[in-house]
């Protein structure tokens, strides 16, 4: 059986790359809206009732508006934009969250897809909250950087422009400085948390890629737990998973290894580790005594943190080998 998909907003950033991993599927068709008539309501309106399953890749108004033109009982809808993200009614979905996550996606008929930052966070943070090494009330920070392709057109035509046009050479920028990031409801609510954490973002110099950080003090965690209890916590809540990968506490002690001769530095992760694919992997660095942590979580995110993450749910939505095109 062939599925009919038709992705609103395909032009951009996120709905080019979801068209690209659809693209050679034969259990799919991806269908387009006439140029002609991308701006005739009544056609659009046609569209999105009349295919298996819709693919928002909108501004959060106008993806709010396409789904209210939706009246058909049959289109399953995957929104990437922030728009529903916490709404009741709409399976959150990244798959892994939680054991009854994948489920929940496949059996609902709107899922809004996790933002990139969120999904790092969440992956990093919840699975310690349920747990109980980290209360629902605890204090947190998280310190991301994203390539450039996740502030979408404006954002890419400004860093991909000459240098000399930009009137600025900057490698990293801070943003988000008035702390009410769009982000913050959902880190909140499906991290499980009672308070928002202190978000800082930035973007670098570079296309696609993240990384994704939470510090910890253990030492002020009521359990005062060391970096290998989070660890097996983490390989607990991931074990078996594909896509989400818990990097060894040998891999994360040969990432803290000096480089001798480098001037003490220590060895790095690369954000664009995993462009391209669907992954993201998470680690555990803590200090010598055990009293602080750093957790950290690398994704693309243009993959995990988005296209790849809007065709895993489609696949589990349809009832389709949830790793096909990824």
């Amino acid at each position: 059986m062939t599925h009919t998909v038709f992705i609103d907003g395909e032009a951009g950033t996120t709905g080019l790359q979801i068209r690209e991993r659809l693209a050679g599927r034969s259990d799919l068709e991806v269908v387009s809206i006439d140029p002609a008539r991308r701006k005739d309501a009544e056609a659009r309106a046609e569209l999105l009732n009349g295919v298996d399953a819709v693919v928002l890749c909108l501004p959060d108004d106008a993806a709010r508006e396409a789904v209210s033109l939706v009246t058909s009982n049959s289109v399953r809808i995957v929104d990437a934009s922030t728009a529903h993200r916490t709404d009741a009614g709409w399976a959150y979905g990244f798959a892994e969250m939680d054991k009854g996550q994948r489920a929940a996606i496949a059996g609902s008929m709107r899922v809004s897809n996790p933002g990139c930052y969120p999904t790092g966070f969440i992956g990093l943070v919840r699975p310690l909250v349920a747990a109980g090494f980290i209360p629902a009330d605890f204090p947190l920070t998280v310190n991301a950087i994203s390539g450039y392709s996740g502030g979408g057109k404006g954002l890419i035509e400004e860093f991909e422009a000459r240098p000399a046009a930009l009137g600025s050479r900057d490698a990293f920028r801070p943003y988000g400085l008035t702390l009410a990031h769009k982000h913050l409801p959902e880190m909140q609510s499906h991290a499980g948390l009672q308070h928002p954490p202190v978000f800082a973002p930035a973007v670098g110099r570079y296309a696609q890629g993240m990384i994704v950080e939470v510090p910890l003090q253990l030492w002020a965690l009521p359990g005062k737990p060391d970096p290998a209890d989070l660890q097996g916590a983490l390989e607990a809540a991931y074990d078996g998973e594909r896509f989400v990968q818990v990097a060894s506490e040998a891999e994360c002690a040969a990432l803290q290894a000096v480089r001798a001769g480098a001037g003490g530095y220590v060895a790095a992760l690369d954000p664009e580790a995993l462009n391209g694919t669907n992954l993201m992997r998470l680690f555990v660095f803590g200090n010598a005594d055990g009293t602080q942590a750093r957790l950290v979580a690398l994704l693309d995110n243009l993959g995990k943190g988005a296209s790849g993450a809007a065709v895993q749910n489609l696949n589990l939505m349809l009832g389709l080998e949830e790793g096909l095109g990824l």
